[in-house]
């Protein structure tokens, strides 16, 4: 069976996003990276300000991922779908239980 439409892209979008975050998680659970004291910034050792570094790229990365996300999550299944099945007339509406007319 030949899918035809946007999942190739939606599924380089999730891979994307998954290396992403992975770089984010094992740059700081790789321990003999940054297991040392040299090199030294000022009175920072390297295990320190090799830590702290994380913090803002661990934030770019996070956010990039949540951008991605958003932009695929936006994009139709089909022509003529609306890509998340809810929305307005669609048979999941808070207010009308199962979908079924009472």
């Amino acid at each position: 069976m030949a899918h035809s439409g946007p999942a190739p892209r939606r599924t380089r979008a999730w891979v994307l996003i998954t290396v992403l975050l992975l770089v984010a998680v094992l740059g700081t659970l790789i321990v003999p990276i940054y297991a040392r004291a040299t090199p030294a910034l000022g009175a920072f050792p390297f295990f320190y300000w090799y830590q702290l570094l994380w913090v803002p790229v661990v934030s770019v990365l996070t956010a990039a991922c949540y951008l991605i996300s958003v932009r695929v999550g936006r994009r139709p299944l089909s022509p003529g779908g609306s890509g998340s099945g809810s929305g307005p007339g669609s048979a999941s509406s808070p207010g009308t239980g199962s979908g079924e007319a009472a």
